[in-house]
């Protein structure tokens, strides 16, 4: 059986919104914006470890088109993405949650059209290894509220915006989480891993 594991970047005060500031978010753009280069360099290195041990990918429609975007030969050949990363993330095979996606821009795409918790608890039962979420919180949060969902990662970014999107909007009831993995990235990124506690 699958384990499906979200990673996000995130602020201190869990705002997960417009991190590279093209969403138009007037608060947007904070992922460069307190980021330094030792900082940068070991989110890199931390992506692709965690890239090149997972399976598969399990994406929202829009993520689905936003990674599309990011991870082209363009941005690996301007230096904006590792090739490492870019490469792993490309060949993987991806699994999208949309009932609108018709052809996929790029290989090893598997839309899931029908219901969200239903198809999501097949593929975590056809699935040996990780499940890896990018973003897609929508489909994230329905999947913490029926247990679906078994690891959180987080990339603590230090700013508070005090506004915005947050990761964790929205549950019904208490979702207890254990504490897995805890350390420093660079000179000021955290990074912290939590387990869903299960029953």
């Amino acid at each position: 059986m699958g384990k499906i594991v979200l990673t996000s970047n995130v602020t201190l005060d869990g705002v997960v919104q417009d991190p590279d500031g093209e969403e138009g978010f007037d608060r947007g753009g904070w992922f460069h914006q307190y980021v330094g280069a030792k900082d940068l360099q070991d989110w890199v290195a931390r992506e692709t470890q965690e890239a090149l041990a997972a399976e598969v990918l399990l994406l929202g429609g829009q993520t689905n088109e936003w990674f599309a975007d990011r991870m082209t030969q363009r941005n690996v050949a301007e230096g904006r993405v590792s090739p490492e990363w870019a490469n792993r993330v490309r060949s993987m095979p991806k699994y999208v949650v949309s009932s609108t996606l018709e052809e996929p821009r790029w290989s090893n795409v598997t839309p899931l059209r029908g219901d969200a918790v239903k198809e999501v608890s097949q593929l975590k039962r056809k699935v040996d290894g990780e499940i890896l979420i990018y973003a897609s919180y929508q489909l994230a949060r329905t999947l913490i509220e029926h247990d679906l969902l078994d690891e959180l990662r987080l990339v603590i970014f230090p700013v508070v915006l005090g506004t915005g999107l947050r990761l964790l909007d929205g549950t019904s009831d208490n979702k207890p989480l254990h504490l897995v993995d805890a350390r420093k990235l660079g000179d000021g990124l955290v990074f912290y891993a939590y387990e869903f506690a299960q029953g």
